[in-house]
This record gives C-alpha cells, structure tokens and sequence, in this order.
C-alpha cells in the first residue's frame, strides 16, 4: 500500500481512530529513537567496559559471600 492510499484510507477513519493511530504511531516513532539512542551508547562504550578495569573494578566482588553484619 502506497503512502497516498494509506492516508486515504485514514481520512475515512472516525476522529477517535485517527487521534489513537497518531498517538500510537508518535509513541513507536519515540520508543524506536530512545532504543536507537541506547543501542548506539551500549556500542561506544563496549571496548571501555571490556577494557578498563576501573569502570568494572565492583564486578571481582559479584561472587564474594557477604554476610550481614548486626
């Protein structure tokens, strides 16, 4: 369905229907862009996270036994 067709076939859309469709499209536009933006952040800084061993100096302690202390 070509772009002209799809607006076609919204135009005959209730308003009710056509304000939903736009909310939930700007919702899949912005939930996509934050995921973009993250997935981008996650790649920049996997070499850091693998390499630099203050960034996961906390991590040696994951499988230390700690005990709570009264």
């Amino acid at each position: 369905m070509e772009a002209k067709e799809l607006i076609e076939e919204i135009e005959r859309l209730p308003v009710q229907e056509r304000i939903w469709l736009i909310e939930r499209t700007l919702k899949t536009i912005r939930t996509n862009e934050i995921k973009d933006k993250i997935e981008a952040a996650v790649k920049e800084l996997y070499s850091d996270y693998k390499t630099d061993k203050e960034l996961t100096a906390f991590t040696d302690l994951d499988f230390e036994e700690f005990y709570e202390t009264r």
